[in-house]
């Protein structure tokens, strides 16, 4: 079975070699991002994973197609992918000394089966941050292009008082659920 990788995250592929897995294609979809009016985090993370498997299935009729997006949220608030040192900076101050949710759509397209899908959710705790310590992270660049600005699987992680739930999750790819969806149409895993 030919395995498509709906996503461009390094971070992604690393996740998937630890279950054994190789995708033979890596093909990013090219959908709208933002959430619609109103939208809510769970919603949204199950939407965009289910629209860009769906998008990538349309090209690649004969593969399984597998997708994931992460979303971080404070209470409702939908946090962006960080790009520029002012939303970092934005992001650090809404989640210094609180609990927010880590929550992943992931979606698999197969041929002669109907899109199958999971949410994962993580809740983590962050220390409160100085200034000091934004400032240092703001430094370090790894925030660039993370959804909320900040990296578990690099600096961002001492930052982090208190973790409930998966940690791959909040790299990108909820391991358990993604090898669960994969088995289920027959993908070859230990």
């Amino acid at each position: 079975m030919r395995l498509v990788l709906a996503s461009a995250s390094p971070r992604r592929v690393d996740l998937l070699a630890r279950i054994g897995v190789t995708p033979d294609a890596i093909r990013p979809a090219d959908i709208d991002e933002e959430p619609t009016k109103g939208e809510l985090p769970r919603p949204h993370a199950l939407r965009l994973a289910s629209e860009k498997a769906a998008a990538v299935a349309a090209l690649e009729p004969d593969a399984l197609v597998l997708a994931a997006d992460t979303v971080v949220a404070v209470g409702r608030r939908i946090l962006p992918k960080v790009e520029d040192e002012a939303t970092l900076r934005e992001c650090m101050a809404l989640l210094s000394g609180r609990r927010h949710t880590v929550l992943t759509g992931v979606a698999l397209a197969a041929p002669g089966h109907k899109l199958r899908t999971r949410l994962v959710e993580t809740v983590i705790a962050m220390k409160n941050l100085s200034a000091q310590e934004v400032d240092y992270y703001a430094g370090h660049g790894e925030w660039r292009g993370k959804a909320g600005g900040y990296a578990l699987q690099g600096y961002g992680e001492v930052y982090v008082r208190f973790l409930a739930g998966s940690w791959s999750n909040v790299v990108g790819l909820p391991l358990a659920e993604t090898r669960h969806l994969l088995k289920a149409v027959g993908y070859p895993l230990a």
